[in-house]
């Protein structure tokens, strides 16, 4: 059983807000130096659930699939070193500027050249925009099933088994191979590399796949094709101001504080 993993390379969530700066003119994100990205951690969790599922099944193989530049290898190395069997680069000049509808359509395109798979996993959200939608639109493009926000993932008999998180619980659903779920947190840590894994990683191959490899229709990647436009984007400010209210005794000051929330609007 064929199974893949579809991973994003974000910005370390843990990096000090200090080192955290935005291009407001080019409406990006800047890297900071000597900071490595590292794999979104909703992914590194879909990678542990495919990776458990390979535990149970001996005839599972795991394919991780990514959309980046050269620095996407590094996020291909590190999910191999955690036991993926295979892992590939989609990377193309075309892409820049893709949303997740153009994301979506150039992840199915490489899966559709894939061939055969039983299983698609996805992260929940990727952990920089959080939007959520690359998931569910990739399996629309697929033209299979899909479960989001899962907790547990089982492939039994040609049926996935998933355990789907709700607000007040969870519910277990069947549905048949090929699907697609996307992977919450609740499904626990993903395990670290091992020592040998990293070994394996650094002399497996990684395939790089492009545009005209894919056959991507030209018309539905890059910004061109993006359905919605990047208005602003900055760093909220974090500016404070405070006003001392006071009064002849606790009755005054109280109606002073009253007549000020109300000014503000707060009450």
């Amino acid at each position: 059983m064929n199974i893949i993993v579809c991973i994003k390379q974000i910005l370390d969530p843990e990096i000090p807000p200090a080192k955290f700066k935005v291009d407001t003119v080019a409406k990006k994100v800047v890297c900071p130096e000597g900071i490595p990205l590292v794999v979104s951690p909703y992914d590194e969790q879909a990678v542990e659930a495919a990776l458990r599922i390979k535990e149970s099944r001996s005839d599972a193989k795991l394919t991780a699939l990514t959309l980046g530049g050269a620095g996407a290898k590094d996020a291909i190395k590190h999910v191999l070193s955690m036991g993926v069997d295979e892992g590939i680069i989609v990377n193309d000049d075309a892409f820049e500027g893709s949303d997740a509808f153009g994301t979506a359509y150039i992840l199915s395109k490489a899966i559709e050249k894939l061939g055969d798979y039983g299983l698609v996993l996805c992260g929940r959200q990727a952990a920089d925009w959080d939007a959520g939608q690359v998931g569910p639109v990739l399996a629309e493009y697929l033209g299979i099933p899909v479960v989001t926000v899962a907790k547990e993932v089982a492939a039994v008999d040609g049926k996935v088994t998933v355990k789907q998180v709700l607000a007040d619980g969870y519910r277990v659903l069947h549905m048949a191979m090929p699907a697609l779920v996307t992977v919450s947190s609740e499904i626990g840590q993903a395990r670290l590399p091992s020592g040998k894994g990293i070994v394996m990683a650094a002399r497996k191959q990684v395939t790089v796949w492009s545009s005209q490899d894919l056959g991507c229709d030209p018309g539905r990647i890059g910004s061109g094709a993006a359905r919605a436009e990047l208005a602003e984007l900055f760093v909220p400010s974090q500016d404070r101001k405070s006003e001392i209210i006071t009064g002849k005794d606790v009755a005054e000051a109280a109606g002073n504080l009253a007549g000020v929330l109300r000014r503000e609007g707060a009450i």
